[in-house]
């Protein structure tokens, strides 16, 4: 079996909030990566979909971000945005924080969709139902830091503020809702000069590499206007502020030459009582007693496609960190498929709108795990000459 496992050589993305309130002072926290010191306020931002691959292939369009490449950082498995802001909120892989994909199986109410928070692929809100602080009850590092006598805000967009994605996994902090860039530049540069600590989160690069490709003239054409809000707040750093820039996943773009539709191809359906994940990243569960059929069925039709692994031998490679909670083990599927190279495992009838995307993630290839840690401070020299 030749299935990737995770880069022992890399950090992780859920090192980097604990690192920088370590530089902070913060108590109860460890310097997981070596961050300049002192630091009396700090941001991390996330630019959404800003894969280490996609900078460094179009630094052109960036120079700033380019200018403070360091370091590269992996995401772990899956690649997506609910495992993304679950291990910047929690400081742990998807494993411990249990959000283990796009959608997932939570015992007795069936695959939610992590995003919104709802029944998949479709059904009325959950919140009230399944909630947020049962699926994932570990202390955040926003509530641990709060904890600890620091000013934490959470700057995102405005109609995310009491969704169920924030209660999980972004509690913990003063929330402020924000709807244009302009206004997440200055409410991150204003909690920086306050000596505070703030997580921001920046959602369009993603958006418009879902729908026009990673790399296509709009999503170049986005990246520069990232650059900018980069750049703006760098230019208001106080001496002792520090902005930490990183991201949740890269992207690929899918071939449709190699699209597999899950709906229309019996031979991945026999067995299967649901679906979850997404189109690069699967969790298959199972009827009972046919786990290993199933297994072997997936296997043998996508043995180009993908990599697929029962639950044992995915946590055996480490996909999911090197713990999974005991509660979050039926999250996982009896079976869970990787797409490889440009594949995509598609639910055309079920999925209709994610199957129409171009680009997409959630897999193990470099270019959807490897992300930037991009580091600025308000010392001279933070920005390019060029800038």
């Amino acid at each position: 079996m030749d299935a990737p496992q995770p880069d022992r050589t890399l950090h992780h993305l859920a090192d980097v909030v604990p690192s920088v309130l370590a530089a902070m002072g913060a108590a109860g926290f460890e310097a997981r990566i070596d961050l300049p010191t002192p630091v009396r306020g700090a941001c991390v931002l996330l630019i959404d979909g800003l894969g280490a691959e996609l900078l460094d292939a179009h630094a052109v369009d960036a120079p700033v971000l380019a200018g403070l490449r360091g370091q590269t950082l992996q995401v772990g498995f899956p690649s997506t945005t609910a495992a993304g802001l679950a291990a910047i909120g929690t400081g742990c892989r998807s494993g411990e924080h249990g959000l283990v994909g796009y959608s997932f199986r939570v015992p007795d109410a069936g695959v939610i969709n992590a995003l919104r928070w709802r029944p998949h692929p479709w059904g009325d809100d959950l919140r009230d139902t399944v909630r947020p602080e049962a699926v994932q009850p570990l202390p955040t590092t926003f509530e641990r830091a709060v904890d600890a006598g620091f000013a934490v805000s959470v700057v995102s967009g405005a109609e995310f503020a009491r969704s169920g994605l924030t209660r999980a996994v972004l509690r913990g902090g003063d929330y402020i809702g924000v709807h244009a860039t302009g206004e997440l530049a200055a409410a991150v540069s204003g909690c920086i000069a306050a000596g505070g600590f703030c997580y921001g989160y920046h959602a369009d690069l993603d958006l418009v590499g879902h729908l026009h490709g990673p790399g296509s003239t709009a999503w170049r054409m986005q990246l520069r206007q990232v650059d900018r809000l980069v750049e703006s707040v760098v230019e208001t750093l106080p001496a002792d502020g520090l902005l930490a820039v990183v991201a949740d996943h890269g992207m690929v773009a899918v071939d449709p030459t190699e699209v597999v539709d899950l709906d229309t191809t019996p031979a991945l359906q026999t067995g299967v009582a649901a679906v979850g994940g997404e189109a690069r990243a699967r969790h298959v569960y199972t009827a009972t007693g046919a786990a290993d059929d199933v297994l072997a069925a997936w296997r043998e039709t996508l043995a180009d496609t993908a990599w697929v692994l029962s639950r044992d031998e995915a946590i055996a490679a480490g996909w999911f960190g090197g713990r999974v909670r005991e509660d979050v083990l039926p999250r996982i599927g009896d079976v869970v498929a990787a797409a490889r190279g440009s594949a995509a495992l598609m639910r055309r009838t079920a999925e209709p709108l994610e199957s129409a995307l171009v680009g997409h993630h959630g897999s193990l290839t470099s270019a959807e795990q490897r992300i930037p840690l991009l580091i600025a401070t308000g010392l001279p020299g933070s920005l390019p000459s060029s800038s």
